[in-house]
């Protein structure tokens, strides 16, 4: 499943990092509807609102079904047929839909069917394991280039900074029975875990000694041509864009503080590594000097607290916090110890 996303980029790169070619093979940025509304954040929950992706054909008739834009949407998904004036009053949890049930239940297949088909964009996303002591928190997320953390130049072209996870949704236009604005929401397509992301649930089931359904995953679109077919409902038919949704190895993970079970804390600590084996020593690795320099671009446009308001926390790996230190600075101090955790590399 997938109950927490991270979505840190300020607007402008957010919207830069969605640049696309179009089918002359021009590169193109998407138009933003709701941009706005659109706030960064670390620690970002059903119900919450949030970037996606869709065809611009949904929003204008005779526009080329390959063209995208941005838009702001709600997290959990509202039929167009829902009857009551409050959505809220929904009784059946609408964030997640399951890849194998999405054409028999009605809430999904009717919107699914008229292709309403969009992409989630989120830097990653939390997973949480079972232990004894209590849930572990993961953040989940692609391998990034060594470009990832570098410094954006004025004027280029291509998008060098983090590369956001792409996760398929199907989504739909509701409007209030007794009249009122149009409210878009959306769900995230989830499907069997893969392989390694996997190994965080079945510590969970050892843990718990019961049998439980097989883990999940958001289903993530590894790439522009994915994206492309997925978005392009005109060109690409229901059937054929199903055969996109397939688990992923293509992701990496590392463990993060318990900081971030409460929704409530929304600064950069939450994607911070921590350390879980204090006597095991592993090298920094690629991706971590690439997390250290993404944090450290990331505190001017991050959503910040008034340093007095910063929640007091602790882990494993920070003993003694100083609320006047940045995640950039607790990351370059867990860099420069030894024992600290390497990303967790899973296979392709």
């Amino acid at each position: 499943m997938c109950g927490r996303t991270v979505c840190s980029l300020a607007a402008d790169n957010l919207r830069r990092a969605c640049a696309y070619r179009d089918k002359r093979g021009r590169r193109r940025q998407p138009e933003w509807i709701g941009r706005e509304r659109y706030q960064p954040s670390y620690n970002k929950g059903p119900q919450s609102s949030g970037p996606v992706l869709l065809s611009r054909r949904h929003l204008q008739q005779d526009a080329d079904s390959s063209e995208r834009v941005l838009m702001d949407m709600r997290w959990g998904l509202v039929p167009s047929w829902f009857k009551n004036d409050d959505p809220s009053k929904m009784r059946f949890n609408t964030s997640n839909c399951r890849s194998d049930t999405m054409l028999k239940k009605s809430s999904y297949k009717d919107a699914l069917l008229k292709g309403k088909r969009c992409v989630i964009l989120a830097d990653g996303f939390y997973e949480w394991q079972q232990q004894s002591q209590g849930k572990q928190p993961y953040f989940i997320y692609f391998p990034q280039t060594k470009d990832a953390g570098a410094e954006e130049k004025e004027g280029e072209e291509e998008w060098k900074g983090w590369r956001l996870l792409t996760m398929a949704g199907i989504f739909d236009c509701w409007e209030p029975p007794s009249g009122g604005e149009a409210l878009y929401t959306y769900t995230i397509i989830t499907v069997d875990a893969s392989k390694d992301v996997s190994f965080i649930h079945h510590r969970q089931h050892q843990a718990l000694a019961l049998t439980v359904l097989s883990p999940r995953m958001p289903a993530i679109l590894d790439g522009d041509e994915a994206i492309r077919k997925w978005l392009d409902f005109a060109e690409v038919p229901t059937q054929e864009a199903i055969k996109l949704i397939q688990p992923t190895e293509n992701v990496i993970f590392h463990p993060v503080s318990t900081f971030v079970n409460n929704v409530r804390n929304n600064t950069p600590e939450c994607v911070a590594p921590i350390e879980l084996e204090a006597k095991k020593e592993v090298k920094a690795t690629p991706s971590s000097k690439t997390m250290l320099g993404w944090l450290k671009n990331s505190q001017e446009s991050s959503p910040q607290k008034k340093e007095n308001e910063l929640p007091k926390w602790t882990s494993q790996f920070i003993h003694s916090p100083s609320p006047k230190k940045t995640s950039a600075d607790i990351l370059q101090q867990w860099l420069g110890k030894e024992g600290q955790p390497a990303a967790k590399k899973l296979k392709s």
